[in-house]
């Protein structure tokens, strides 16, 4: 899965507990200032608010996703955090973080 490491995106991925197991290249830069691909092993909740930390423990409890848009250094991002689901089977909670640009087009599409 070599395309997910240069992916144009960062891609998060963690355990059941919400220990982070894999960033891939972009998210290690982008969370370079706070210890990068060394955040491997630690948990969300330790890198996180406590209204940050209620929602991730609401995403594993109830196995849905989390989606929004932050605007931060000038950029828009879309945030998509989401169960990771195998064999039916949680395994864990995958975020995946995109810069978009703040107009886009938006396309009604039929059937």
């Amino acid at each position: 899965m070599d395309w997910i490491e240069t992916l144009d995106g960062s891609v998060i991925v963690t355990d059941t507990e919400g220990t982070l197991f894999y960033m891939n290249d972009k998210a290690a830069r982008q969370f370079e200032k706070d210890g990068g691909r060394g955040l491997i092993g630690k948990k969300l909740s330790e890198c996180h608010s406590e209204r940050s930390n209620q929602i991730i423990e609401e995403m594993i409890r109830t196995r849905r996703n989390n989606i929004y848009t932050i605007e931060k250094n000038g950029k828009k991002k879309l945030i998509f955090q989401s169960p990771w689901i195998s064999g039916g089977e949680f395994k864990g909670l995958i975020e995946l973080s995109l810069e978009i640009p703040f107009e886009m087009p938006h396309f009604i599409r039929e059937g």
